[in-house]
C-alpha cells in the first residue's frame, strides 16, 4: 500500500481505476493499494463456521436474558471488546473443537437435551431441502445442528455442517437448506443445550433433490 499525495492531480481520489488499482483514504491519509477481488471458495469449514456464526449473532438479543449475557462482562473486559464479541468469540473457538454453544460462561455442561416426538426428517424439493421435526419436551434444548452428506452411513462433524436451528418450546417446526444442488443427500442431526451439552446423533435421512 502506497500513501499519496495529490492523487490523480486532485485533493482527493476514491475508487477504483481501470479494474487495476484503488484509491482511498484511511484515518485521513489517502493511499492508492491493487484491487483484489475476495476469494469465497465457500470450502466446508467455511459454510459450518458462517452457519453457526449466524446462529450465534441472531440469537444475543432474543434468546440470552441479562444474566447471561452479564457472565460474559468479564470475558469481554479481558479481550478489551464488548459482551457480545466475547460471546461470539469464545463459541466460535469451541466450535474448532466440535463443542456446541453455550449462552453462559463459564460453561456448566449439564443441562437435559431435549426429546423429540418426530425426529427430524427431509422433504426435497427444487434446489431445497425442508427438514420438519416435532418436540416433545424442550428441557434445557435450545438448537440443532444440521449435518449434509452426499454418502450414506456418515459422521456428523464440523466440515458437514450446514445449518443451525433454534429449537422452540412444544413446536413443530422447520428449517430449509438452500440452494441444494440436484441428487441424493443424506442429513443427520445433533442437538445441543443451552449449557453446552451436546447430544448424540439422532438419526440418519436420505432425501433426492430436483
Amino acid at each position: 500500500m502506497a500513501r499519496t499525495v495529490g492523487p490523480l492531480m486532485s485533493l482527493d481520489a476514491s475508487g477504483s481505476v481501470a479494474g487495476t488499482i484503488v484509491y482511498s483514504k484511511w484515518k485521513g491519509r489517502n493511499y492508492v493499494r491493487q484491487l483484489v477481488t475476495p476469494s469465497n471458495p465457500q470450502s466446508p469449514l467455511q459454510v459450518s463456521t458462517r452457519a453457526l456464526m449466524k446462529f450465534l449473532s441472531q440469537m444475543w438479543t432474543p434468546e440470552l436474558d441479562t444474566t447471561n449475557k452479564a457472565s460474559w462482562e468479564d470475558d469481554a473486559a479481558a479481550l478489551a471488546v464488548s459482551p457480545f464479541n466475547a460471546f461470539i468469540k469464545t463459541n466460535l473457538q469451541r466450535w474448532t473443537q466440535f463443542t456446541s454453544p453455550t449462552k453462559e460462561t463459564p460453561v456448566a455442561a449439564t443441562g437435559t437435551p431435549p426429546t423429540f416426538t418426530t425426529l427430524p426428517n427431509t422433504t426435497g424439493g427444487v434446489g431445497q431441502v425442508t427438514i420438519g421435526w416435532d418436540l416433545n419436551a424442550l428441557n434445557d434444548g435450545w438448537g440443532l445442528l444440521i449435518f449434509k452428506s452426499a454418502t450414506p452411513a456418515f459422521t456428523p462433524a464440523r466440515d458437514n455442517l450446514v445449518g443451525v436451528a433454534l429449537l422452540k418450546i412444544l413446536t413443530a417446526d422447520t428449517f430449509i437448506d438452500t440452494p441444494v444442488e440436484a441428487g441424493t443427500w443424506y442429513y443427520n442431526f445433533r442437538s445441543f443445550t443451552d449449557d453446552g451439552v451436546l447430544d448424540v446423533a439422532l438419526t440418519e435421512r436420505t432425501v433426492v433433490v430436483t
